[in-house]
């Protein structure tokens, strides 16, 4: 099924998880001064756009240039996007990127890559894409979106985190989890069905 604007929109907030990734930035800017947040902030949201953005745009000509079929994306979209909707449903099973402190100040790495365009966000971007390509400012306006909530989270980090509280923000990634859950079984369903449909075609 072709996403449309909402849900392209909601996968890929639900999959760059701005809340639950709310700790991992904090405890990388811990050591930042508060007058400088604000630019690394901005600085590592419109990384994390461009990258996300060069996916959308050449994710194409690099799977056919690995003779990857829209079929083997799903699938392997499908199996990547449980695997981490898995880990925020259950936390601690899998590895959580980013998770590392840094004693200076972040760039690039870990919050812009892979905290916020991490590899199950570049593979999304690239199927949302390769879906219809000709509807790609829709996509790019749900990735702007995207990116936006995420800012915006990130600039009120701390107030959501002493507002929210931990319990809070982790029933919440949890419920994501569980969304994420639901749309990869349907990226996995549907990438099988298309291939049969193919062999039987």
């Amino acid at each position: 099924m072709e996403p449309t604007f909402l849900s392209a929109t909601v996968l890929l907030i639900v999959i760059t998880d701005p809340l639950g990734n709310i700790p991992l930035f904090i405890s990388n800017t811990r050591h930042v001064k508060p007058e400088r947040r604000v630019r690394i902030i901005l600085r590592e949201c419109l990384i994390a756009f461009a990258v996300l953005l060069l996916s959308m745009f050449f994710g194409r000509q690099f799977l056919d240039l690995l003779h990857l079929s829209d079929e083997t994306l799903k699938v392997a979209g499908g199996v990547i996007l449980f695997l981490i909707a898995i880990n925020m449903v259950f936390p601690g099973t899998g590895p959580k990127l980013g998770g590392d402190e840094s004693d200076g100040e972040p760039f690039i790495v870990p919050v812009a890559v892979p905290l916020i365009s991490g590899p199950s966000a570049v593979v999304t971007a690239m199927m949302i894409a390769g879906s219809n390509p000709d509807r790609m400012p829709e996509w790019i306006g749900a990735l702007t979106i995207t990116i936006g909530v995420t800012l915006v989270v990130f600039l009120l980090s701390a107030r959501l985190r002493d507002l929210l509280g931990q319990p809070v923000i982790a029933a919440i990634e949890r419920l994501m989890g569980l969304v994420l859950t639901a749309i990869s079984i349907e990226m996995l369903l549907g990438g099988v069905a298309s291939y049969v449909r193919h062999l039987g075609g």
